[in-house]
């Protein structure tokens, strides 16, 4: 057992470790152009910070958050998913008090005790991005864009916009009593979760995974259907920018989100598949409910590494990931050793990838290796090389050789 990770979790390295660097990169710098600045907050917080931020009547804090008392006798969670830590340190470091908006983006790693499965485990990780300080559909073109930015970029085309609006406390009243008496028509057949969480936030039933939930909720009354005026003309602006922009989406009413705080617009990057990319969508009330005091309307959006991983396999996208090799130095002679390492660091020194040998390998095999390593070029280094100051530098593709002096190879390089 001690040499098997445990269930839901995996290493990272090679190919995996590679594209998962690869696509940190992309996302820093398309954050970076946002003029979106990063936060990393702790792995685990107080455990009612998530029960008032995400919801008691969520599957996150009902089932598969990792809870735990510390020795002070404290309930500690591993952080489920982003946000609610990202809005804490807002309030916590009085961000409330600066210019607004405040754009933070994390990567992060996030827990969840539920089923392992394709681009899904228990500990996971995520991009994500909070914009707060803004009411206008704006914020979420904003973050959409970005999204759909990052998409094209790693050369993904199977994930489509979905969207949706689940209004504000205002409408999601006379919403909630619909849908609590069709529920009540159905109540027999739903799941023993579902008749609980009925009478106490009958939106979750929309988001139930249990079949026979997922069928009754079919004809259910839709949120976008008991809009108040406030909320109807936030979501018909924001479809009149994303229509200005040229942005392609689907308004989808099944869309309700699995977290509490969302309010107004939700989204999502769906494939045709129908498995999720990216979610996210405005929270105004999130600031308001863990703090109780400051009131700031928020948007936001997390998107699984792993699951981005998922949907590039499927649609076999292969990205550029791995820089190559370009020098692969070999060494002959143990006298030649140290002044040919010299010579492996400077060229590193001035930006070259470049390898040699660790081993004590002969020159045959160290020509193997190289090629193992796919190196670009290659070059041997002895005690002739050295008296001369000069030695033969091979393209390993054209198998062309160049006679060069030691301290011009970088030249031969470029």
């Amino acid at each position: 057992m001690i040499t098997q990770a445990p269930r839901g979790t995996k290493d990272w390295f090679g190919k995996d470790m590679d594209q998962r660097t690869y696509l940190e990169n992309i996302f820093k710098d398309l954050c970076a152009s946002y003029n979106i600045h990063e936060i990393i907050t702790p792995v685990f917080e107080h455990t009612e910070l998530f029960q008032r931020g995400v919801g008691e009547t969520t599957d996150v804090v009902q089932k598969e958050m990792y809870t735990f008392e510390d020795k002070g006798h404290r309930s500690i969670s591993l952080k489920p998913e982003g946000t609610a830590g990202a809005i804490r340190a807002y309030l916590q470091h009085g961000l409330a008090n600066e210019p607004q908006p405040i754009k933070m983006f994390y990567i992060t790693p996030a827990f969840r005790y539920e089923k392992p499965q394709s681009g899904r485990l228990r500990q996971h990780h995520q991009f994500g991005v909070e914009f707060v300080g803004a009411e206008s559909p704006l914020a979420e073109v904003e973050l959409i864009t970005l999204v759909s930015t990052f998409i094209k970029k790693i050369g993904l085309k199977d994930a489509k916009l979905h969207i949706n609006s689940i209004g504000c406390e205002n409408c999601r009243k006379e919403y909630n009593k619909a849908l609590l008496a069709y529920l009540k028509e159905h109540e027999e057949h739903l799941c023993p979760t579902c008749r609980e969480r009925m009478e106490k936030n009958p939106l979750r039933v929309i988001d139930c995974k249990v079949p026979e939930c997922k069928e009754i909720v079919k004809d259910a009354p839709r949120t976008i259907d008991y809009l108040d005026d406030e909320c109807k003309a936030h979501f018909e602006e924001l479809k009149s920018l994303l229509d200005a922009l040229n942005i392609p989406y689907e308004v989808d009413t099944e869309i309700v989100r699995g977290l509490d705080y969302y309010t107004k617009t939700v989204f999502e990057f769906v494939n045709e598949d129908g498995f999720t990319l990216c979610g996210g969508g405005r929270y105004d009330n999130l600031v308001h409910e863990i703090d109780g005091k400051v009131s700031m309307p928020s948007v936001g959006f997390g998107m699984g590494v792993e699951r981005i991983l998922y949907f590039l396999e499927e649609e076999k996208v292969d990205l550029p990931c791995t820089r190559d090799i370009d020098l692969y130095v070999g060494i002959l002679g143990q006298e030649a050793k140290a002044k040919a390492y010299q010579i492996v660091v400077d060229l590193r020194d001035q930006g070259f990838v470049v390898e040699t040998d660790y081993l004590g390998r002969s020159v045959k095999a160290q020509m193997k290796y190289a090629n193992k390593l796919n190196a670009k070029n290659t070059i041997i280094i002895g005690d002739d090389e050295l008296a001369k100051n000069e030695g033969n530098v091979k393209n390993m593709e054209t198998r062309e050789v160049t006679t060069i002096s030691l301290d011009k190879i970088a030249d031969c390089l470029k």
